[in-house]
């Protein structure tokens, strides 16, 4: 099922498939919802009512430049389905979005699984090759008028690729796929609106996170994302982390089924929620 769901100054897109224990996919801030294609079958078949919404910014949602706050738009999302308590999945700014909401919206949240993601106010630093990535990125945004293909090329340089990676890492049609998305965030007229970041930060507040959570990264992401995952794995109660070799950022599009498998396994023995 397709549908909008309304919000302060926007409205949501948002895909719902399958029955069962309410599951959120919440995507990265360089796709859209389609990043979740290929697990949804599988995660269906387990016996999941998959949730995913595109954030504002991207895909088909709309948005006023209003500033709002991304946590409630979860929410809102949850209460519009008549959705009590779900398990979440959020890669990088949606792992973040998650995260926060486990701590300003205590008991709405069953589960939480991060993907490349790290609380707000964390500082993991970076490396000599990743300052100078930044530093690219950094004259890129400022040129007027922008680049956005060269723009749209670090981005997937970066979050794709994996810093210092070759582009032939990943294959080739999936790396295309990734560029088509980065890209459709400069599209004239595209507005992303304003985050209202939780305050005090997340990261300053992980102890109050009373739900299970999975910190997924890839040592082939930035070096930041690794420390965030460990980060998060120590401070919460129930935390635990997983880090792999052979992945960047993207995880659920790089390895569909075998993250499919890991976050299933994570969420089988809890309690059922609705």
């Amino acid at each position: 099922m397709e549908r909008f769901v309304e919000v302060p100054g926007g409205r949501l897109f948002v895909v719902d498939d399958g029955v069962g224990r309410p599951l959120v996919l919440i995507h990265a801030a360089i796709v859209d919802l389609e990043s979740w294609d290929p697990m949804v079958p599988d995660l269906v078949a387990r016996g999941y009512r998959v949730i995913r919404y595109d954030m504002r910014g991207f895909g088909r949602t709309e948005t006023a430049d209003v500033e709002y706050n991304p946590r409630a738009d979860l929410v809102a999302v949850m209460d519009t389905l008549a959705v009590d308590r779900a398990a979440v999945v959020g890669n990088s700014r949606g792992g973040q979005t998650a995260l926060e909401a486990a701590i300003e919206f205590p008991g709405r949240l069953a589960a939480v699984v991060t993907l490349g993601s790290s609380p707000g106010g964390f500082d993991g630093g970076t490396t000599p090759l990743e300052a100078d990535i930044f530093a690219r990125a950094d004259r890129l945004a400022a040129a007027r008028p922008l680049d956005e293909g060269a723009m749209t090329d670090l981005l997937v340089e970066v979050w794709a690729d994996g810093p210092g990676q070759p582009p032939t890492r990943l294959p080739a049609h999936l790396r295309a796929e990734i560029w088509r998305k980065a890209h459709r965030q400069f599209e004239p007229g595209r507005v992303a609106g304003r985050i209202v970041p939780l305050t005090p930060p997340g990261n300053d507040r992980l102890g109050e996170i009373r739900c299970p959570v999975l910190a997924v990264a890839g040592t082939l992401d930035i070096s930041h994302e690794v420390k965030a995952a460990e980060r998060v794995a120590s401070a919460v109660a129930d935390g635990r982390a997983v880090i792999w070799t052979d992945v960047a950022h993207l995880i659920g599009m790089e390895q569909p089924g075998r993250l499919t498998a890991l976050v299933a396994e994570f969420l089988a023995p809890l309690e059922g929620w609705s």
